[in-house]
This record gives structure tokens, C-alpha cells and sequence, in this order.
């Protein structure tokens, strides 16, 4: 077995994850979390809201995980959330075409449908399950339909991430901000894409868990005024420069923005605060860089984008951040679609005297004109330039109708006058995180197998599996274990456990075994201390606490076991010197 069916097997036999519908022969892109899994990733989740919302301060919301179909038109997703889809002729089942050309050129998800044909053709690629020859590449949308309401009801999609709500809400939050920049919202949850063929586990999914921040700046001052916290951090960043090079390249944050690699301050303090959420939950430093759109994948409204990418044994660098400078695209987006002015109102220190062009409307003649459509005939005028209000009549269009406007009943010209502040747009930067991909790269970090000579329950040399998790992730962080299952070593042992659970701490209870196989289970899950009660504790009052990483064990007072294991998960107290080394 290769390390990522290791790890999948531990998982599926330890209760972190199984495949979802299992009884009834399972579906692609689809797993349960386990009571461990589900454990680690709620643990994983709350590091994040502490990253984001305790110490960055961007509240969390809440928005449904289904949206009205003009959320989704205004976003993009209707008109352009789709992948290359080819299917085989011959068996009928349905691949990336992208993915199946990935070897041959260096950027596949670039290329055009009639590219993709091309390179498919050139290079003879037939169908991975029989071999048979593949239709066309056609575009295939990734959002799950449905409909809001009985009978043909309101056109809804499950939502493909979790960021429009937060756009939505602008107005809302800002005015929760008091149109203070930069603010910004998080939100945690559930998001769902009908993916053409998973077949890489929890890295690809059609039900997934993402957490994301928007965060809402000045267009034209993106300095971050914490950024002196990350400006000596080095990271490995794989620029657009580097990859043409192939070549990770290792620089601090601060040099990085000095030399114009990362577009400005505010970004590359998100990609300092990713770096420590992801070595804080447990990936391996030399396993993570920072990934730089190249010019060809750059989205046309950001202006960088950087995605963190974890090494893994299967799957290589697999994608599981993007942080990206959106600009003031997303709001834009919805306020032509809303026909809502999503601005807010910036108050300057000092007036200024400006000269503007104003376009003044005979409301009180609209009005008969055009009932109804009067507002947004005159907001249309007052889009216009001189040249074009000079006409006897003029014309313009709303919602597709259009309108003539007899030219006397509209009047402009420049005028100067004072103001105190302007309404502006915001810029938004988002990193958006891939839950589950981080789950599973934890996970595979943390694997490690090793011989052991000497092992617990015998002298023999034995193969250990031990899950070296962080501490403050771990689903179980402590294990009782009363060495016998007698009513005389039991008390106790559910006396401690009591005492570690009212600290907050999470604890297992096992007496099932003998001490050495309970000790390995404890190791494959990844709990990190385990607290053994024997008949010396009934002696002395002291209890036995073995270490999960070294396998050392020292004796220590059952007084104070809650506030000392608490501090060794915690704040990091050296172990050995926390009591009397065995």
C-alpha cells in the first residue's frame, strides 16, 4: 500500500472516515466523518474561527447553502462555473478532459474545449476504464439545480462556495462595521459541486466544507497595519517567474512585497496568517508553498492571486487555500444585477471644492412620461455625457426597453461645489480554505510507521503506526486507562477522567485489553498523552502518564493531573521535567 491507502485504511478502521451510502454500494465524491474524523475536523474548524474571528476580528455569518438563481447570474456561476467534460463512447462514462491531458502539456485547465480535442487526438489518449475511444469535449456546469417552492417553484442551486452570502450582505455589514475599512465577515460551511469524476477521495468531493473570509479594504491604500507580525516570516513561494524557472524560491514576506512578488502588504499578510494556520494544525513546513497564478490563469478582475499547496504521497501538490486581491469585481457584479448601490461612505478630513458635470432631470414631466419606469429613466440621464444629452430627443435603455426623453426637460452643466467624503466600492480580499483537504493532509503528515524493539507488551520488535497529530488538534487528547477492570483502580480512573473533562480537555475512557494494545491504539489515533492508573496509585496517589511521540513515561501526582496535562497540550511544558522520569 502506498502512504495514502495507509492512511485511508487507518481512517476507515479507526472511525475518522467512511464512504457515505456504504450499505447501499456508495457514490463517488461523497464520505462520512467518523466520531475521530468528525472530531478533527470540528478541532481544525475552531483553530480557524480563532485565527479569523477571535484574533482578526471578522465576525462569522451564517447564510443558507441554497441560493435564488440571481445570486448565481450576478457571481458568474450560471453563465461560466463549468469544467470539460468527455465521455467515452464505448462504456459512456464521463472524465475531465483536462485532467486526462495533464501529461502532455504543461497547463491543461487552460485550454480551450477544441485544444483539449486536439491534444487528445495528437496523442492518442483513449478512455481510462476500457480503453475506447472519446467523444467531444463539451462544457459541463457544476452546480446542483433545484427548485425553491412546490410545482416548478423559483430556480435555486446548492450553493459552490460559501462567499456569495457575504457579498450579499455587504450593505448589512457594513453598516455592523460602521462603514469602517477594512471589516470583513467569515463564514464556515457546507458547499457543493456535481464534479465530472472524483476519484481522489476527501481532495475531491461534490459535498465539501470550506471556510472563507471577505474581507473589505480601501481600493487605494492596501498597507495592513499588523503587517510587521509576518514581514520576517520566510516562506517558499512558487511566483510566476519561478515556475517558469521550476524552482521554489525562499524569501520573507517583507522582501517579497519590497520586490513587487506579492502585489501589495495586505495579501502577503494573508499568506503569512494561512502559513501559521497550516503549520499550527500540523502541515510539515517543508511540504507547503504558496503557488502564484501565472498571467494565463489569472482570473481578469484579480489583480494576484496565490494558492497554498500542501505536498502529499498520492496526489502531489494538491491545492487546499486561495488567497486572492478580487478587487471590487463581486460587489460590482451585484450591484448591476440588484439594480442596489453597494458603496460605502467615506468622510474626507477635509472638505474639497470640485467641479462637477450635473445632469438634473424634470422629474415632475418624467413622472407622467414614464410612471414606473421614471427613476431608472433619470438614472440612466444622469449616466450620460454632454455630447450625448445635447439632442432634441435623447435615448436611452432600461432593462433592454428603450426610452426617448424630450432634450428640454433635462438640464446640465458644471457646477463647483463643496463635499466632504465620496461613496466608494471596496476592494475584497478572500483566502478561501479547503476544509477537507487539510483533514486529509493533516493526516498524512502525522502518519508515520516505525519499528519499535522492545515493544510495551513484550520484548519482540514490533511495527508501530502512530498518527503524530498536534496536541490542540488531536480528537482524543488524553486516554484513561485503568491498568485491570477492578472497582478499586475504575474509581479513580473515572475520578481523573471527570477532573480532565471539566477542564475542557478531550478524553477517552479504556479498559479494554492489555495496557501495551491499548497504548497502540491510542498511538494510531494520535492521542498525544495517556494516563495509566495502577495499584501504586492507591498507594501513593500518583499516576502513570506516557508520551505518545517518545513512548517515555513519568510518574506524577494525581493532584493537580488536570492543570498539568492541560499545560502539556497546551503551552507546551516540557514533559520530562513535569514529574519523576521511569
Amino acid at each position: 500500500m502506498d502512504k495514502y491507502e495507509q492512511v485511508i485504511e487507518l481512517a476507515k478502521r479507526r472511525g475518522f472516515l467512511w464512504n457515505s451510502f456504504e450499505l447501499y454500494g456508495g457514490t463517488a465524491g461523497f464520505y462520512d466523518y467518523g466520531p475521530l474524523g468528525s472530531t478533527l475536523k470540528r478541532r481544525i474548524e475552531q483553530i480557524w474561527r480563532e485565527t479569523y474571528v477571535v484574533q482578526e476580528g471578522y465576525m462569522e455569518i451564517e447564510a443558507p447553502t441554497i441560493g435564488i438563481e440571481e445570486v448565481f447570474v450576478a457571481s458568474g456561476h450560471v453563465g461560466g462555473f463549468s469544467d470539460p467534460l468527455c465521455e467515452c463512447k464505448n462504456c459512456g462514462e464521463a472524465f475531465r478532459a483536462d485532467h486526462l491531458v495533464e501529461k502532455y502539456v504543461a497547463i491543461a485547465d487552460t485550454l480551450s474545449d477544441e485544444e483539449l480535442d486536439r491534444v487528445i487526438k495528437e496523442n492518442e489518449v483513449k478512455c481510462p476504464e476500457c480503453e475506447g475511444d472519446l467523444g467531444e469535449t463539451y462544457e459541463f456546469n457544476l452546480m446542483f439545480k433545484t427548485n425553491i417552492g412546490p410545482g416548478t417553484g423559483r430556480q435555486g442551486y446548492m450553493r459552490p462556495e460559501t462567499a456569495q452570502g457575504m457579498f450579499v450582505d455587504f450593505l448589512r455589514l457594513a453598516r455592523f462595521y460602521r462603514e469602517k475599512l477594512p471589516f470583513g465577515a467569515t463564514q464556515i460551511g457546507k458547499s457543493y459541486r456535481n464534479e465530472i469524476s472524483p476519484r481522489q477521495g476527501v481532495i475531491r468531493l461534490r459535498e465539501f466544507t470550506q471556510a472563507e473570509a471577505e474581507i473589505f479594504i480601501d481600493p487605494n491604500d492596501k498597507k495592513h497595519a499588523n503587517f510587521s507580525r509576518f514581514a520576517d516570516t520566510v516562506v517558499n513561494l512558487y511566483s510566476d517567474e519561478a515556475q517558469e524557472r521550476q524552482e521554489i524560491e525562499q524569501m520573507t514576506l517583507g522582501e517579497a512585497v519590497e520586490k513587487g512578488t506579492i502585489a501589495h502588504e495586505f495579501l502577503a499578510y494573508q499568506i503569512g496568517l494561512t502559513n501559521h494556520f497550516l503549520q499550527r494544525v500540523g502541515i510539515a513546513a517543508d511540504k507547503l508553498r504558496f503557488r502564484q497564478h501565472m498571467k494565463d490563469e489569472m482570473a481578469h478582475y484579480a489583480i494576484d492571486c496565490w494558492d497554498a499547496e500542501i505536498e502529499t504521497d498520492r496526489f502531489g501538490w494538491v491545492e487546499v487555500v486561495g488567497i486572492a486581491d478580487r478587487t471590487d469585481y463581486d460587489l460590482k457584479a451585484h450591484a448591476s444585477v440588484s439594480k442596489t448601490e453597494l458603496s460605502i461612505y467615506r468622510e474626507y478630513s477635509e472638505p474639497k471644492m470640485v467641479t462637477q458635470f450635473v445632469v438634473k432631470p424634470n422629474m415632475g414631466k418624467l413622472g407622467p412620461l414614464f410612471k414606473g419606469k421614471a427613476k431608472a429613466v433619470a438614472d440612466a440621464l444622469k449616466a450620460l455625457g454632454q455630447e450625448e444629452l445635447e439632442q432634441e430627443n435623447i435615448t436611452v435603455t432600461v432593462d433592454g426597453e428603450e426610452f426617448t426623453v424630450p432634450g428640454e426637460i433635462v438640464e446640465f452643466a458644471e457646477e463647483t461645489v463643496k463635499i466632504s467624503g465620496e461613496n466608494i466600492i471596496p476592494h475584497v480580499i478572500e483566502p478561501s480554505y479547503g476544509i477537507d483537504r487539510i483533514f486529509y493532509s493533516t493526516m498524512e503528515h502525522a502518519f508515520e510507521e516505525e519499528m519499535v524493539t522492545g515493544k510495551e507488551e513484550s520484548d519482540e520488535e514490533d511495527a508501530r503506526i502512530v498518527m503524530r497529530l498536534r496536541k490542540e488538534v488531536a480528537p482524543v487528547q488524553v486516554a484513561i486507562l485503568p491498568l485491570l477492570t477492578r472497582e478499586e483502580l475504575i474509581n479513580p480512573a473515572r475520578s481523573i477522567e471527570a477532573q480532565l473533562k471539566q477542564k475542557g480537555l478531550l478524553v477517552s475512557y479504556d479498559d479494554s485489553g492489555t495496557i501495551g494494545r491499548r497504548y497502540r491504539r491510542n498511538d494510531e489515533i494520535g492521542t498525544p498523552y495517556s494516563v495509566t492508573i495502577d495499584y501504586d496509585t492507591l498507594e501513593d496517589n500518583t499516576v502513570t502518564i506516557r508520551d505518545r511521540d517518545s513512548m517515555k513515561q513519568i510518574r506524577a501526582p494525581m493532584d493537580g493531573i488536570a492543570d498539568l496535562l492541560h499545560e502539556l497540550i497546551y503551552m507546551n511544558r516540557d514533559f520530562e521535567s513535569a514529574g519523576k522520569a521511569l
